[in-house]
This record gives C-alpha cells, sequence and structure tokens, in this order.
C-alpha cells in the first residue's frame, strides 16, 4: 500500500482548514497514494468550548465530512480521517472526537469515538480536561480495507496498551493513531508509546499528527509536537516527518506483519493469573 499522512497546522476555522486538507489530499492522490491518513481535530483545533459550540456540527450537518467524502470519491482512494470534533447528538450535550474510514466511493465504511478522554495536567501552565467537553466512546473498532485491517485509536488512547493488544488479537493489522500530541509530552513519549504498541502487537502503527502553534480566533491557541509517524510491525520507524507541514509517503507491506508475528508469537502466549 503507498500510504500518506498530512502533517499541518489546522486553525479554529473548519472551511479554511477544509481547503487545506482538500488541497493536500489531491496532492498525495497525484504522487500515487492509494490511502490517506489525516490528523486528529482534522476540521478545527480549539481550546474555546464558545468557540467550539457555534463552529462545530453534527455528523450528518458536518461540512468538512461531505468535503473529505468528496475527495475521496474524486480520488478513488481509501481515507482515513483522524478524527473530526463534532457536536453529539442530543440528549448528549458534550461533543464526540470521531475518527472516520472512507472509501473510494465516497461512502462511510467504519467510525471511532475516542474513548480516552486526556484529562491530564502535563505542567503548571499546561492542563486538559478533554471530558468535560468531549464524550467518549464505549466501542473499539476494526475496519477492513483491500490493505489490511484497521484498527481505530486516537491520541491519548496510545497510552492505554490492552486496547491495542485487544484490537490486533482481533485481527488488526495496521493500528491508526491520528493525534494533536502535547508539546510537553511529545519530546519523551511519542515516538516510545507509538513503537511500543508496534512490537507488543506486531503490527504496523500510523500516527498522522497536528504540528505547530495553531491560530485561533477566540481563547488560547494550542501547540502541538507534529512528528507524523510510522512504524513496523519489528518496531522500526519507517516514517517520521518532523515538525514540517506536508504530505509525507510511505510503501506498506502487510507480509511484515506475518512475518513478525510468526517470529515473536505473542499475542498467542496470554496467560490468566491472579492477583495482585
Amino acid at each position: 500500500m503507498k500510504a500518506a499522512l498530512l502533517q499541518f497546522c489546522a486553525s479554529d476555522d473548519p472551511a479554511e482548514n477544509l481547503v487545506t486538507v482538500a488541497a493536500m489530499i489531491a496532492e498525495a492522490a497525484g504522487k500515487g497514494a492509494e490511502m490517506v491518513f489525516t490528523p486528529e481535530v482534522t476540521n478545527c483545533v480549539s481550546a474555546s468550548r464558545t468557540h467550539q459550540s457555534e463552529v462545530l456540527r453534527t455528523e450528518a450537518e458536518d461540512a468538512t465530512l461531505a468535503g473529505l467524502r468528496a475527495a475521496a470519491a474524486e480520488h478513488r482512494l481509501w481515507l482515513q480521517a483522524g478524527s473530526l470534533a463534532l457536536k453529539s447528538d442530543p440528549p448528549e450535550t458534550r461533543f464526540t472526537n470521531r475518527g472516520f474510514l472512507i472509501g473510494p466511493d465516497g461512502a462511510i465504511h467504519a467510525r471511532y469515538d475516542k474513548m480516552h478522554m486526556f484529562d491530564v495536567q502535563v505542567s503548571e501552565n499546561e492542563t486538559y480536561r478533554e471530558s468535560a467537553g468531549y464524550a467518549p466512546g464505549d466501542r473499539a473498532v476494526l475496519a477492513e480495507t483491500p490493505f489490511g485491517t484497521l484498527g481505530l485509536t486516537i491520541c491519548y488512547d496510545l497510552r492505554f496498551a490492552y486496547l491495542y493488544r485487544a484490537l490486533a488479537q482481533a485481527g488488526a493489522e495496521i493500528l491508526t493513531v491520528p493525534s494533536a500530541f502535547s508539546t510537553a509530552t511529545g519530546p519523551a513519549h511519542w515516538e516510545p508509546l507509538l513503537r511500543a504498541r508496534a512490537i507488543e502487537t506486531g503490527a504496523f502503527v500510523i500516527a498522522a499528527a497536528q504540528v505547530g502553534t495553531h491560530r485561533a480566533r477566540r481563547g488560547k491557541g494550542r501547540q502541538t509536537y507534529g512528528h507524523s509517524m510510522v512504524v513496523s510491525p519489528w518496531g522500526e520507524v519507517l516514517l517520521d516527518a518532523g515538525t514540517d507541514e506536508g504530505v509525507f509517503q510511505v510503501e506498506i507491506d502487510r507480509a511484515a506483519v506475518e512475518d513478525a508475528r510468526r517470529k515473536v508469537p505473542a499475542l498467542t502466549h496470554d496467560r490468566a493469573f491472579s492477583g495482585p
């Protein structure tokens, strides 16, 4: 599979971001990409709940989702829209952080709602309470493509190894981790966690990421770490995009999954235990 990861610096303006992403998808298609991966909150990076309430829409009304579906159909490629920030359907009043797998027919083949909420204080000046604004999902999701079975996750999910093991044991060959990773944790944690998830599961890990200082019309602007990454089932870093915006391509050979799992069949070695 010729995969393309989009790394960019989304603002808090969904219409502006759609123009950027649509152009990047077209560029990836022109370079022969068969599947494109976008970051977490592709449509809007904002720390202002008031602003989000004004600009976000439900899935059925979201212009970004409609635009991404049209782009996938136009270029006849698979598109893993890492996630979109959306308004939830009533009675839920919080937003939803939802990823989509879109086929070359423009149809939605899978949805995944981020399960683990980023409720942390990473420094004296950087605190997040994602659960105050977003409702967590409660279902792990596999999705079939011609290039392999995907296990869909989002950003902070990365720290919960049991989710990835469950996805791999259920058949996932490619694990997606679209992210808007904090610059406070990224330098120490991003690559080690991605490599660990790949090694533990013998799966490819594909992580498209937001990068840079995000322009905000309202509220405090965010900074994200970048370094979109692809890790092989053996734990090798096949791509590290650094902190540049752009379209980054890599070749994925699903035979590497079978090879890694044959050499180290750890997914079949679970044992029941008591304690602690």
